[in-house]
């Protein structure tokens, strides 16, 4: 139980700061116009961070690391999707109609990639703290400690997506929405120049 509750802690600990993946699940929960079409992005975040999970606590991504090319390639990429990303987001225009407004599944779900999986802040933070916590525990405690883990990420994305069909609800004439999209692309943006300074 030890095991469990260190997980669950640690884990929230982690994902509740305010990060793009964040907003990015949040944003198609108030955009969308059911809550079932906000969730491909909110089930790909999960699945990214459950991978992140296992790799970090089984050490498979440690190894991946060690090749400095590889984080120059994934920093790169990651750099460009946020930026297009930012330009999306900044171009959606919630007072208008609601086509214009929601991305397809294949757009959120890679959205939901790029800002998972190549962010290496999310990365280090992953293996750094989840996978050096990991090795306090053998056997069953570090599969509770693991499976406690995933549990928060998964809760946490789809209570982001209710929360963003929530805020919707609040914003009829869309004036919210548009100010926190101007809001979040620019917080998408500093994260791409942050990412970018690190390019080194």
């Amino acid at each position: 139980m030890e095991a469990f509750l260190h997980g669950m802690i640690l884990a929230f600990g982690l994902i509740l700061p305010l990060g793009v993946q964040n907003v990015f699940v949040f944003s198609q929960g108030a955009t969308q116009q059911r809550l079932i079409l906000a969730l491909p992005a909110a089930i790909t975040a999960a699945l990214c961070d459950t991978l992140l999970i296992l790799l970090a606590v089984f050490g498979l991504s440690v190894i991946v690391l060690q090749f400095e090319w590889l984080r120059l390639v994934l920093m790169g990429v990651g750099i460009v999707f946020l930026l297009y990303m930012g330009y999306s987001i900044w171009r959606s225009n919630s007072s208008t109609s609601q086509k214009s407004e929601t991305l397809p599944v294949k757009k959120q779900v890679l959205f939901a990639l790029s800002v998972s999986l190549l962010n290496p802040h999310a990365i280090l933070d992953t293996i750094g703290v989840i996978g050096t916590s990991a090795l306090k525990y053998n056997g069953t405690e570090q599969v509770l400690f693991t499976v406690a883990c995933v549990l928060i990420s998964w809760l946490w994305f789809f209570g982001l997506t209710l929360a963003g069909v929530s805020f919707k609800k609040l914003d009829n004439s869309g004036k919210l929405m548009n100010f926190f999209n101007k809001c979040s692309a620019i917080f998408i943006w500093a994260t791409a120049i942050y990412l970018l300074t690190g390019l080194r």
